[in-house]
């Protein structure tokens, strides 16, 4: 019952505000208010302020007006209600329009008009393109005016929205004629006229007859300019009366205030005259002046008071509502900057694809003793790019706080030794020794992510030996701090190398930053690996820093809090691989099929999985794939996920409708995590990234083919 009752109190102070009965409306929307917040329906609470926002404003009541309008965008953004929000901002945008901030009313147009295309709700569009129009007719951008009027009529006539047609076409006759064209301009704003005539919307009439005689004047028609503002004038003058019909309240309320003032100086002149009666009266009427005149005093300043704490809770509003509309710009920016990585860094793998894929191929074909130094060059080339392209997808996740904590017990000391170990030969093509300390006494299993820290220790390490030639790295691990079983644990790489500059030393950790433009020529390197390696210390909930002096070496110490462990399973030693592991297996019945449409990438696939002694068919369409699978026994499809028609996402979806048990590996550039759910969703078994390394490559077609069961490090 309740919730009827306040729609019924809604619609009927829609009708009163359509006729003008402000008052009357404002009084069924409180009370509309009072019953949905009984209700606690915070949808309609933020709908029905944002209907008293708009008749607040249309009776002079400004103040008010922001408040509430404030209320309903606190509330819709609470709620998510994007639609309502959409609503709010075009309103806020009107009022910053006609106070002439024209700025702060583009943005909340801007605002407004992303949140309706993100709903979907095209017909709503029209009246913020509307409202822009006039704001670039206001600050005489007319060509901007002129995109958005297009677009109001365009959205109007699809809608059948005529009061918006009406005055979209009314607007674009005053642009025209601001741009000289008033042959043009007459015959659009007639048009708007036609329309305001046919459904009688006065206000719309009312403007045609003033932009008409502007026309009219500038094409030397005096005649004609004459008789439109003379029925402009008439057609104003009577909207003014209803207008003043419908503000008696507000007349009402003077005539009350004069009323008082009337009765408080009768009341005076009594005091008076009693006052001559008897000196007592007179002590008691200086009192009751003076107590008058205190609690006037007091009563200005309350007003006072009032009126700037009203002003200042305005200003906070505003500036709240700048903040949240510059964190939606920022959110945006961020959107918008992960989706041109996730374009760009496909567009980059695929031909890295080609390029690493092709260049393997020639080395494995005993090139000539003067081509491999070529074909070298031009693999680490390759290699240089998937890893640039790597750390950039690597800083975005970090930014993105997209990277999750994946804590297993491990063993610390060993992890080290295999990560000195990885770089031994690095260090010894430099002529450089490393040493180890790990402390006496300290614990080896702990409980964390073993994986960043490995990745830490890689690139702090692989720093020191790429700036140390012919000296030597220490790699330190000891105990700064205990806890119960909780250790925090210091770390130190220190070298002898060429060190840094302390004006430098401030900016080592900012992406893309190295000691200098010669230092990059000469040592390489993206800069990008210590703002990664910062990254992930500050996601361990750990702190890095350095010394260094020039010419004398550089030392880097992080600190990391780990969880002490039971002992770790000792690492089972891998045997070395052989050439090719197919050779154990019998590929004579073996059936692979690659769905590919990049035509260098289906030859490259083909050609290595050839080498490896599989047969292969190649597609190079989603539709195709799904057909072939319907006709042909296949042991696994490797699809790639970006081609014309339907996507490889889709494709498997169809296949898994049939085929629940086929392996299917999505062999793609895509990268980015967070998209990686929608692979598992679709069906595929795992993920093989392009450009991938062959031995990867080689080592999961083996695992599939021997029988092993396929699980996923993705999903």
């Amino acid at each position: 019952m309740l919730s009827i009752r306040l729609q019924e109190r809604i619609d009927q102070a829609k009708l009163e505000s359509n006729r003008g009965d402000y008052y009357p409306a404002l009084a069924n929307l409180d009370k509309a208010l009072e019953i949905a917040i009984k209700i606690k329906d915070k949808k309609h609470q933020g709908v029905i302020h944002t209907k008293i926002a708009k008749v607040r404003y249309l009776v002079g009541e400004t103040d008010k007006a922001n408040i509430s309008i404030t209320n309903a965008i606190q509330l819709q953004r609470e709620i998510n209600d994007y639609a309502n929000l959409a609503i709010t901002y075009n309103i806020k945008g009107v009022i910053h329009s006609i106070k002439e901030e024209y700025e702060d009313a583009l943005d909340y147009y801007h605002s407004a008009k992303n949140l309706f295309e993100q709903e979907e709700l095209e017909e709503y569009i029209s009246e913020v393109t509307l409202n822009e129009a006039r704001v670039y007719i206001a600050l005489d951008n007319y060509e901007k005016a002129k995109a958005q009027l297009e677009q109001t009529i365009i959205i109007a006539k699809k809608h059948e929205q005529r009061r918006r047609l009406s005055s979209a076409l009314i607007q674009s006759g005053k642009v025209s004629s601001a741009l000289n064209n008033n042959d043009l301009a007459l015959s659009q704003v007639k048009e708007g006229l036609s329309i305001a005539k046919t459904y009688d919307i006065l206000e719309n009439k009312n403007e045609a007859y003033i932009a008409l005689s502007d026309v009219y004047k500038a094409k030397g028609d005096y005649k004609n300019s004459y008789e439109y503002i003379t029925k402009h004038i008439k057609l104003s003058d009577s909207i003014l009366d209803v207008k003043r019909e419908n503000l008696d309240q507000s007349i009402s309320s003077q005539s009350i205030n004069k009323y008082k003032d009337a009765q408080n100086a009768q009341l005076k002149e009594q005091i008076e005259e009693v006052s001559a009666e008897s000196n007592f009266t007179r002590v008691t009427t200086i009192l009751s002046i003076a107590l008058i005149t205190i609690l006037s005093l007091l009563t200005l300043s309350l007003y006072k008071n009032n009126n700037i704490r009203l002003n200042t809770n305005n200003m906070l509003h505003k500036k709240n509502d700048e903040l949240i509309v510059a964190k939606e710009k920022a959110e945006l920016a961020s959107k918008t900057k992960a989706n041109f990585l996730s374009t760009v860094t496909h567009e980059l793998r695929t031909p890295l694809y080609a390029v690493t894929g092709l260049t393997n191929m020639l080395l494995d074909e005993d090139p000539k003793e003067h081509q491999k130094p070529h074909l070298k060059s031009l693999k680490f080339s390759g290699d240089y790019l998937l890893t640039f392209i790597n750390d950039i997808l690597q800083i975005n996740k970090i930014e993105a706080n997209k990277v999750e904590l994946d804590p297993e017990i491990f063993n610390l000391k060993n992890k080290i030794e295999n990560v000195m170990s990885a770089l031994a030969n690095s260090a010894k093509d430099n002529g450089t020794k490393l040493h180890f300390d790990y402390e006496d006494g300290l614990p080896e299993a702990y409980n964390g992510d073993q994986l960043k820290i490995s990745q830490i220790l890689i690139n702090l390490l692989g720093n020191a030996i790429k700036f140390t030639k012919d000296g030597d790295i220490w790699v330190r691990a000891y105990k700064i701090d205990q806890k119960d079983k909780m250790y925090t644990l210091r770390f130190e790489i220190e070298d002898n190398g060429i060190g840094i500059t302390k004006e430098k030393q401030d900016q080592m950790f900012e992406s893309f930053s190295q000691g200098s433009v010669q230092i990059n020529r000469k040592y390489g390197g993206t800069g990008l690996g210590l703002s990664i390696v910062k990254g992930l210390i500050k996601i361990l909930k750990g702190k890095i820093y350095l010394k260094s002096d020039l010419g004398k070496g550089t030392t880097f110490f992080f600190e990391i809090p780990l969880e002490k462990a039971k002992k770790a399973d000792t690492p089972k030693v891998v045997e070395t691989k052989k050439p090719n592991k197919m050779e154990d297996l019998d590929l004579t019945d073996v059936k692979i099929l690659i769905v590919e449409d990049n035509k260098i990438n289906q030859m490259i696939t083909k050609k290595i999985l050839n080498k490896m002694g599989l047969y292969c068919d190649v597609v190079d369409n989603g539709e195709a794939a799904v057909e072939q699978v319907k006709t042909t026994e296949y042991n696994m499809v490797l699809m790639d996920i970006h081609m014309p028609g339907i996507s490889g996402l889709e494709a498997t979806k169809i296949i898994r409708t049939f085929n629940k048990d086929l392996v299917i590996f999505a062999l793609t550039a895509v990268t980015l995590e967070d998209k990686m759910h929608e692979f598992g969703e679709a069906g595929f078994n795992d993920i093989i990234s392009k450009p991938f390394k062959q031995e990867d490559f080689e080592s999961k077609l083996y695992d599939v083919l021997s029988g092993k069961e396929v699980v996923s490090s993705f999903f």
